[in-house]
């Protein structure tokens, strides 16, 4: 079996609402990164680079003994940090004196030379960091409580006071004690009980290739009206997170299954609790991610490795 070590911890006060968390890591072998719906800064191992949005799973190889630390980004708040918008980092490993220039270089030494972390590289650039756009924000939040169908989160968008469960349970067409209760059944072989249910249905918490243009590829300034159209919203969106609203939730779903995957025996039962329509949704989806069917990525030897594949530690 490869040795591997994972650790992450809450980002300092400063990076709340930007970073989802920074992260330390160590492998003596490959390790197979699937997405999240998330861009991390990462040093070590001899460089410094932005792993973008992925799309599919890549390996990632360091050599013996080296250790990567990083901060992992909030989803849609990297491009305003970065500059850039997220979609031109799609898929990419961007080294960080291409994508800031001179003072990319002079930090990634620091980062290097231990002189500075990852967290402390980023919170250098927040005094001009924009607020979150707020109508982004909210799209995301509907996808991750587990609608079926981006059209059903963008039309809840207007129904405001409407929790998590509640969107998903309006997504999947029923009330949320009937979502509930669905997940009860799907959870039943181990004796689920009330608490593990709730916790069920809250939101889940590639080579490096040159980048051309970057400085010409600014993300717009969210300020704008409140309503604004479906085609509008979903370009911000695409600039934000790195692909459309429908990429996003399928990999949202994913990561949903890959967090109950350890409590939910069967794979029909864990396609039902991650809101798949059947085994046949949620196999397309492991194979187009994973590069694996589920039997292969979800085995039981393997479930402490996709968990910590799961939070990308690169």
């Amino acid at each position: 079996m490869i040795w591997s070590m994972y650790e992450e911890a809450a980002p300092p006060g400063p990076l709340a609402g930007v970073a989802r968390c920074v992260w330390r890591s160590a492998s003596e072998g490959p390790k197979r990164i699937v997405p999240d719906g998330c861009l991390d800064l990462v040093a070590g191992d001899g460089g410094v680079f932005i792993a973008g949005p992925d799309t599919t799973a890549w390996s990632s190889a360091t050599h013996p003994g080296a250790v990567l630390t990083g901060v992992r980004f909030t989803p849609g708040r990297a491009a305003a940090v970065l500059g850039v918008a997220a979609d031109e980092l799609r898929d990419r490993r961007v080294p960080l004196g291409e994508l800031w220039g001179r003072e990319g270089e002079l930090l990634a030494e620091r980062l290097l030379a231990g002189e500075l972390s990852p967290a402390a590289a980023v919170a250098s650039r927040l005094k001009e960091v924009p607020p979150a756009d707020p109508a982004v924000a909210a799209l995301i939040a509907r996808l991750d409580a587990g609608v079926p169908r981006v059209s059903q989160a963008v039309a809840a968008l207007g129904q405001p006071g409407r929790g998590s469960a509640e969107a998903a349970a309006a997504g999947r067409g029923g009330d949320p004690e009937e979502l509930a209760g669905a997940l009860a059944a799907a959870l039943g072989q181990r004796g689920a009980g009330p608490a593990e249910i709730t916790a069920a249905l809250a939101p889940p918490e590639a080579t490096t290739a040159s980048v051309p243009d970057l400085a010409a590829a600014r993300i717009e300034d969210p300020a704008g009206p409140s309503a604004i159209s479906e085609r509008r919203l979903r370009k911000r969106f695409v600039q934000a997170v790195g692909y459309g609203p429908a990429t996003y939730l399928r990999v949202s779903r994913f990561q949903r299954a890959v967090a109950l995957a350890s409590c939910v025996g069967g794979l029909a039962a864990l396609a039902a609790a991650a809101g798949y329509s059947d085994q046949a949704h949620l196999s397309r989806d492991c194979r187009a991610l994973t590069g694996l069917t589920p039997r292969a990525y979800f085995r039981p030897s393997t479930v402490d490795h996709t968990v910590r594949d799961r939070l990308r530690s690169a």
